[in-house]
């Protein structure tokens, strides 16, 4: 990879943490991103560092078994974001928040798993709830590895936030900001009485018509 690959990524993770800030997706040292380099390398958030205020310079780059390549303490969720590598060849970044409503409906271990909204269905299909696992710990992993082999590209967790995966680092980024926004428009639909879900045969329409049959 060569320095302008690398000032790119950073620049680029560095971005996404400020919208997410900005966005009202976390809040203080909360969340965590990454992205997978070209060479098999991770980019990742420095710990304990809130995301408005991380600097491309500051980002920890790290090789596919976690040793410090270059920089400083990366996140304590470095292991979650590493299992997601070794178990998904497709994925090359992943974004953690803790969204408000969608975390919401992760603390009331509900997900979004009917099919109702189009942009949820053709974004990322499914959003199911992991159990709860602590924090920056082997079990976070342990707990994710069946969503993954799944096929998931956003999981809600117990009590803990969310986590989207993209072939891109703007694709994991959209998702997440399309889980809250998912989260909210079921959240009011609740408040009015009616979640009204989309047949079979409404939902094989959709997709057909996406991949332009």
């Amino acid at each position: 990879m060569t320095s302008d690959q690398n000032h790119v990524a950073r620049a680029a993770i560095v971005g996404v943490c400020r919208r997410l800030y900005e966005r009202g997706l976390i809040a203080g040292p909360d969340g965590n991103v990454s992205m997978r380099l070209i060479d098999g390398s991770i980019l990742v958030t420095p710990a304990g560092r809130s995301k408005i205020d991380v600097t491309p310079e500051e980002l920890v780059l790290v090789d596919r078994d976690g040793a410090v390549l270059d920089g400083g303490t990366p996140s304590s969720e470095l292991g979650m974001h590493l299992r997601i590598y070794q178990r998904r060849t497709d994925v090359h970044a992943v974004v953690h928040a803790h969204p408000p409503t969608a975390t919401g409906f992760a603390v009331a271990g509900e997900g979004f798993v009917a099919p109702v909204l189009p942009e949820v269905i053709l974004q990322m299909g499914a959003v199911p709830v992991m159990r709860y696992c602590t924090p920056g710990t082997q079990e976070v992993g342990d707990a994710l590895e069946e969503f993954l082999d799944a096929g998931h590209t956003a999981v809600l967790m117990a009590n803990h936030g969310a986590t989207t995966l993209g072939r891109t680092l703007n694709e994991a980024h959209q998702r997440m900001e399309s889980v809250e926004h998912a989260a909210r428009i079921l959240l009011t639909a609740r408040l009015l009485g009616r979640v009204n879900e989309l047949t079979v045969t409404e939902t094989a329409a959709l997709r057909r018509s996406s991949e332009g049959i």
